[in-house]
């Protein structure tokens, strides 16, 4: 009887063991960003900041070793910092590569914004990035042909593949090979970049993959329409990770799940996910997590931050005296994404118009900003702080004073109405369009009339609109303001008239 008791049990002891260990299946982790510009935190120091986001990741990691980190397109442009010079060379995402390198980033997606920079500019980028890259759709125009991206480093040349391919190993010793494809939209053209078709390349590039490994993945960043429609074209495919958006999301497409975090780390995603090897079944479960003050910093990654935080500040004190005090707190969102901005009116563009007329003591008959200076590329709410401001105008330059024929300025306004889509699309103050016609202070615009109007300094300078500049004879005077005066300043003016 006692010898029975000590077969059964050793028997459940086998029992247990056997049920407990399952060598068919893996967990892994994935820790998904996507369109982030700021390298610190923002909203007045609440929310977003890498150094935020490496605590998230190395708590993953402690959790499961196989965790990766993702990044699905625009990070190197548009941010405040790549505006600035170092050395006499404009930063240009040199700050977000090096927080980069310094997280251990284990795959990133082109976005459309990369391309913002020069050829020569991104080349850099690519050469000082340690993590690797991957794009099925844009190539490299050269003289001859277009080609892989490269990464230069010794003379020698890595390549940016079209896919890319991860092992894991699980704690009992069962690994699996995890594949990832990726496209970019065709959204921002240069002459130094060729666009394939997105979807006959993620099929093809998911065609070529699929045989050599157990699953696959998409990192994209396109427009959910357009992750929707490869999500139909390819539907073994349990995940997409995507960007552009910039506000989160959630959505499925039969079995594939379509996931985009909000735009400067203010939320992350996080995807726990199991794979059986026998039964080929992926299960996975995701967690949008907000990044606030809350979440201690790394302290590697927010020295790196604190270092070009403290370049940013000496830049912007040469402007503004007080860059990080809170000046204002917005309630309803300031519509600054990069799409509306240069399409139709929003409300940040109907506020920064409207302080360049505040900054004539509304002395001036309607205020004019062309929609390609305004390069936040998000939207602004909560508490806001200069920096936010010089996030919202890099570039600055001076509001000026102009008297221009009716005649003149109507021409200017259909211009920028033909415009949209484009830098050149116009954000008024003062002005409004109803069916056909143009009102200035609900009146029509008079040809013969003389009207006096806040324009900002790039306007006159006919790169936007080249029939506008002080060599028209139909701009009769141009005021230029004193270093005195807010005016001297766009981000002066917005500053000065929040504060007020």
């Amino acid at each position: 009887m006692k010898l029975l008791k000590s077969f059964i049990y050793l028997l459940s002891i086998i029992t247990v063991v056997s049920c407990s260990k399952d060598d068919s299946k893996i967990d892994f982790t994935f820790l998904q960003l996507n369109d982030v510009y700021e390298i610190a935190p923002i909203q007045g120091g609440e929310y977003g900041g890498m150094a935020r986001v490496e605590t998230i990741h190395q708590e993953l990691l402690q959790e499961n070793k196989n965790t990766m980190l993702f990044m699905a397109g625009d990070f190197l442009n548009p941010s405040l910092l790549g505006t600035i010079k170092v050395n006499g060379k404009r930063v240009k995402g040199k700050q977000m590569v090096e927080v980069m390198n310094a997280m251990n980033f284990d795959l990133v997606a082109f976005g459309n914004h990369e391309f913002d920079l020069s050829k020569e500019e991104l080349q850099q980028r690519l050469n000082e990035s340690t993590f690797p890259w991957i794009s099925a759709n844009v190539k490299l125009k050269t003289k001859e042909e277009a080609v892989l991206y490269y990464k230069e480093k010794n003379d020698t040349k890595e390549n940016v593949n079209e896919t890319f391919i991860k092992e894991f190993t699980d704690k009992d010793g069962t690994k699996i090979k995890i594949g990832f494809i990726s496209v970019c939209i065709p959204s921002n053209p240069k002459e130094y970049v060729e666009y394939g078709n997105m979807f006959i390349k993620a099929r093809a590039s998911y065609a070529t993959l699929k045989d050599k490994v157990d699953i696959v993945f998409g990192l994209t960043h396109v427009k959910l329409a357009n992750d929707k429609k490869i999500a139909r074209l390819i539907p073994d495919l349990p995940l997409i990770m995507g960007g552009h958006e910039h506000t989160n999301s959630n959505n499925f497409i039969g079995n594939v799940q379509i996931s985009k975090a909000d735009a400067n780390a203010k939320t992350v995603y996080i995807h726990r996910i199991s794979y059986d090897k026998k039964s080929k079944k992926t299960t996975i479960q995701s967690e949008l997590k907000e990044v606030n003050s809350s979440i201690k910093e790394d302290e590697k990654v927010k020295k790196i931050v604190e270092n070009w935080q403290s370049i940013l500040d000496e830049k912007i004190k040469q402007v503004i005296e007080k860059p990080n005090e809170i000046i204002y707190n917005i309630k309803i969102p300031l519509d600054g994404r990069d799409t509306p901005i240069r399409s139709k009116q929003t409300n940040l563009g109907q506020l920064i118009t409207r302080a360049m007329s505040y900054a004539y003591n509304d002395k001036v008959d309607a205020a004019i900003v062309n929609g390609g200076s305004i390069r936040i590329d998000d939207v602004l709410v909560g508490d806001i702080s200069p920096i936010d401001i010089f996030r919202v105008l890099p570039y600055g330059g001076a509001v000026l004073k102009v008297k221009i024929k009716g005649s003149l300025l109507k021409r200017v306004l259909d211009y920028g109405k033909l415009a949209a889509g484009t830098g050149a699309y116009l954000h008024r103050y003062n002005i409004q369009l109803k069916g056909d016609q143009w009102f200035l202070n609900n009146k029509p615009i008079y040809l013969n009339k003389m009207y006096t109007v806040a324009f900002s300094d790039y306007l006159l300078k006919g790169f936007d609109i080249p029939f506008l500049s002080d060599k028209n004879k139909e701009v009769v005077e141009i005021y230029h303001p004193k270093e005195s005066e807010i005016a001297i300043d766009i981000r002066k003016s917005l500053v000065a008239y929040l504060k007020q």
